[in-house]
């Protein structure tokens, strides 16, 4: 029989344990979408796919990403040279953190901070959002723009647009440990769950590549079948078995086999597609419109937009909080 002190004790440890785990905010099921031209954020429900609110939040708001417990939300505003962080319940903008030049896009690891690039000045900077201190500034290619943290936290690519490469960069080391050459202009990356394949696209020549990250080598590509063709951003189904890449002036999202780059399908949406975002359960897949100033929803298991959302003026960034 368990002694009632015994029992008190375990009672306690275990009220303990909880409250020591990190807290998690509830998600707002909303959709925030940078408007370039605008210095806003349009702020769709993604229940209704309704605009619900416009917010004003810095000069040339583009990369956007959320905090891994959801209790913020974090925009580069590249005109400003800041971060701005902004709470995506009350949409209030907290604070602004300075980031070095002409922030354009992030990811967010695990850990919390920010792996952001600088394209002024050729490196990208690590930033904890919640002190304001730069941890390191790491060198890179000319012009970085994408980047991509891998879900395990050890690896983050970056894309130099002007090298016409993606450099890896270790962490903790913050040490470029590969660079690897790949079509004119890269823009944008992304990671399999498991850290193992990732996905670059290259505007100029129209290209997507698939690279081993256990050797830093590509191990096949595919051209786009569109002159008109521009890819930036790339996302993965939630099976993995799909890879969206937003075909830029082509004004389509082209739909291919994640493992061959086969192209399955493309689909028709606004003009100068440019950032995607994939919903939790993988059934929606949001792009943003550039040059129609709108967002298209997608259903992933049709492959059609289900609704088209006017937003601001040349939205680019584009997050969910789902």
């Amino acid at each position: 029989m368990i002694s009632p002190l015994r029992t008190t004790s375990l009672l306690t440890f275990l009220v303990g344990a909880v409250a020591a785990l990190p807290s998690t905010a509830e998600p707002t099921l909303r959709v925030f979408v940078t408007n370039e031209k605008d210095d806003s954020i349009s702020v769709i429900d993604s229940r209704t796919n309704k605009v619900e609110k416009t917010i004003a939040v810095g000069k040339r708001p583009r990369g956007i990403g959320l905090a891994p417990d959801g209790t913020e939300f974090y925009v580069a505003l590249g005109a400003e040279n800041a971060i701005a962080v902004v709470d995506p319940k009350s949409l209030a903008v907290l604070r602004k953190i300075p980031s070095g030049d002409d922030p354009e896009a992030f990811d967010v690891h695990s850990n919390g901070n920010i792996y952001l690039s600088n394209e002024d000045d050729a490196k990208a900077t690590v930033l904890n959002p919640k002190s304001g201190q730069i941890v390191a500034q790491i060198p890179v290619g000319l012009e970085p723009e994408g980047v991509a943290v891998s879900p395990d936290g050890k690896q983050v690519i970056v894309t130099s647009e002007s090298t016409n490469m993606l450099h890896v960069i270790n962490v903790p080391g913050h040490e470029v440990i590969a660079n690897i050459l790949v079509g004119s202009r890269p823009r944008a990356a992304v990671f399999s769950k498991d850290g193992k394949w990732a996905y670059a696209s290259s505007e100029i020549v129209g290209e997507v590549k698939r690279i081993d990250m256990s050797n830093h080598k590509i191990v096949n590509k595919r051209v786009l079948a569109d002159d008109q063709a521009k890819p930036k951003d790339v996302r993965l189904s939630k099976d993995e078995r799909t890879l969206y890449v937003a075909g830029g002036r082509a004004n389509k999202v082209f739909v291919l086999d994640a493992e061959t780059l086969e192209i399955k399908k493309d689909i028709p949406v606004g003009e100068r597609v440019w950032g995607l975002a994939i919903s939790r359960d993988g059934r929606r897949l949001y792009t943003t419109n550039g040059l129609s100033h709108s967002v298209s929803v997608i259903d992933t298991t049709k492959s059609e937009v289900m609704a088209t959302v006017d937003v601001g003026q040349f939205p680019w960034g584009i997050v969910i909080d789902d």
